[in-house]
């Protein structure tokens, strides 16, 4: 990918990540073209990148457009995510140096903070970097990089799951269990504590669907 695309898909996946696009919103290509500052066919290349990784749908004589997904579909997606977090935490466990454990416990009582002073995106930040931890000391990265793209595709439903009443209380009380598991190095543990988190985040955005999207 060239380093205008490069920039373009950047660009275009930041915003729908951040909620900017909605979905089902049109993409107009002159519109990009000229925001960015690249040419029509640069745009094209990064829509059709965007496309590959099912974040846009591109439609003969229609095209471009922010991907939507169905409860259904999410709840499926959800489903397989909990089954690839279960594994990457029971494959981590075991590996979970002091270090990491540090570094997992600091970011756990950062998470803490934010959410005591409601500073809800950089809750939302640390969240990311708590798994992102467990990422890294799992022996199953091909698991990693299946969940990263799931996650890729979920990411502006499930930022917005802070504005449900009390579950980012109950999220930190899931997370604390995870990080208590991994101190274990117990990977059973870490697997369930795990696959119970994601679970409830699947309960929660099913409950909440209309009102999320």
């Amino acid at each position: 990918m060239s380093r205008p695309t490069e920039v373009t898909y950047d660009y275009i996946k930041q915003r729908i990540m951040e909620g900017d696009y909605k979905p089902s919103q049109k993409l107009n290509e002159s519109e990009l073209s000229e925001v960015i500052g690249v040419s029509r066919n640069t745009v094209k290349k990064a829509l059709l990148k965007l496309e590959q990784e099912n974040l846009v749908l591109i439609e003969t004589n229609k095209g471009a457009r922010i991907k939507s997904f169905s409860l259904e579909e999410i709840i499926n997606y959800l489903e397989i995510r909990e089954t690839l977090e279960g594994l990457i935490a029971k494959t981590a466990a075991p590996h979970m140096t002091e270090e990491r454990l540090l570094l997992l416990e600091e970011t756990f009582e950062q998470m803490k903070g934010h959410l005591e002073n409601n500073r809800f995106d950089e809750y939302s930040k640390c969240n990311q970097t708590f798994h992102a931890i467990i990422y890294e000391a799992s022996t199953n990265q091909q698991a990693v990089e299946m969940v990263n793209k799931i996650k890729n595709q979920l990411k502006r439903l499930q930022i917005k799951t802070i504005l449900i009443p009390g579950r980012t209380q109950d999220s930190l009380k899931e997370h604390q269990k995870v990080l208590n598991a991994m101190k274990s190095h117990d990977g059973n543990w870490a697997e369930d504590a795990i696959k119970h988190h994601i679970a409830q985040v699947r309960k929660a955005l099913a409950e909440n669907y209309t009102f999320l999207v």
